[in-house]
């Protein structure tokens, strides 16, 4: 039998009550396409910091890197909001991608048909989106050096090499040929010299998928094209920053952030999270929306575990629960036949998983 190592990191807030979703549901589809997965827990963000004191403990970047994959909740809070900037717990997130070497963070926007009025935009502009935002991760301006503040003055320093520029290109155009087979590369050309270099890379890996067709926008479109027409874009190829802002603005198509998921994928390593924070607010009441967390878990079988038919049988189920008119309360606003709890939406999306 085949038998996978999974990392889990829970995390805070409503971390843990989403992943327990995800895991049921895993196990559904790894007990009917014939694998097994074996779990260990580690540690990060504010739960690490109050174990440990630190946001990304020793045993938890160690660990990870024993495992076929992390399965990542969500970390941070008000509780921990005045520690120094190195003591909180974004900075063990951060650290865990850094020394994971996840380069390329991938955000799938999927509007669903029976979701449709959740949206703030008019049906007509995003009934049948289905795209894919593809973020180079560990470098860019959020890592470059120089960087400081004096308190008179402040600066960061936005810094690509062409190698960084070509790995993340070539996961782009791959994707784009499991897609429609189209890549829209979003840069700011015009300004800046980092985009210029980021321009000419990805022309000149281009060269090497010839059926897929290659675009260029300028980020400030991009973000108005994203809202104006988004069923253009199939695959979107951007920087850090310019991904970390149109990556949220795309996830803003679908209606709600506790739909959809993401992957950071590396040459070796993949951490598989929502796109959501740890809502603390509602942390223990059993309203929280699992299905971000259980798409990723799919999203960890295909990109990870290369187990295309359960991925396939957990986005099925997914599309199938929203049909038949589940919701939690987040969706209950827009035709909900029953308005269920965290741990009722996985149970049923788990059972029709199973099937």
């Amino acid at each position: 039998m085949r038998s996978y190592k999974i990392a889990l990191i829970k995390g805070d807030g409503i971390g843990p009550e989403i992943i327990e979703e995800a895991v049921k549901v895993l196990d559904a589809v790894s007990f009917a396409e014939g694998f097994e997965l074996k779990y260990e827990e580690y540690l990060l963000g504010g739960a690490a910091i109050d174990a440990t004191g630190v946001p990304a403990p020793k045993e938890t970047l160690e660990g990870v890197k024993q495992a076929d994959a992390v399965l990542f909740g969500a970390i941070g809070g008000e509780k921990w909001d005045n520690l120094p900037r190195d003591k909180r717990p974004e900075t063990g997130l951060l650290k865990l991608r850094k020394e994971l070497e996840v380069f390329a963070n991938l955000r799938p926007v999927t509007v669903y048909d029976e979701l449709i009025n959740a949206s703030t935009l008019k049906p007509s502009v995003v009934q049948g989106v289905d795209l894919m935002v593809v973020r180079e991760l560990i470098g860019g301006i959020y890592f470059g050096q120089p960087r400081g503040n004096d308190g008179q003055k402040a600066f960061n320093t936005m810094v690509y090499t062409k190698p960084e520029i070509v790995r993340i290109a070539k996961v782009a155009f791959e994707i784009a040929m499991k897609r429609s087979k189209r890549v829209c590369s979003v840069d700011k050309a015009n300004v800046l010299d980092v985009s210029q270099l980021w321009r000419d890379t990805v022309e000149a890996v281009a060269k090497d998928y010839p059926d897929v067709t290659l675009t260029h926008m300028y980020v400030d479109n991009a973000a108005m094209q994203l809202v104006r027409d988004p069923k253009q874009f199939d695959v979107i190829l951007t920087g850090n920053i310019f991904g970390d802002i149109l990556s949220d603005e795309a996830s803003m198509l679908s209606g709600s952030i506790g739909l959809l998921p993401s992957a950071s994928i590396g040459e070796k390593y993949g951490l598989y999270e929502p796109i959501h924070g740890s809502a603390p607010d509602i942390a223990g009441q059993g309203i929280a929306n699992p299905i971000a967390t259980i798409a990723s878990a799919a999203m960890m079988l295909r990109y990870a575990l290369n187990e295309e038919g359960a991925a396939e049988r957990i986005e099925r189920a997914i599309k199938h629960a929203l049909h038949e008119g589940y919701r939690t309360q987040d969706l209950s606003a827009f035709d909900a036949k029953e308005v269920c709890s965290t741990s009722e939406i996985g149970s049923i999306i788990a059972n029709y998983a199973s099937k």
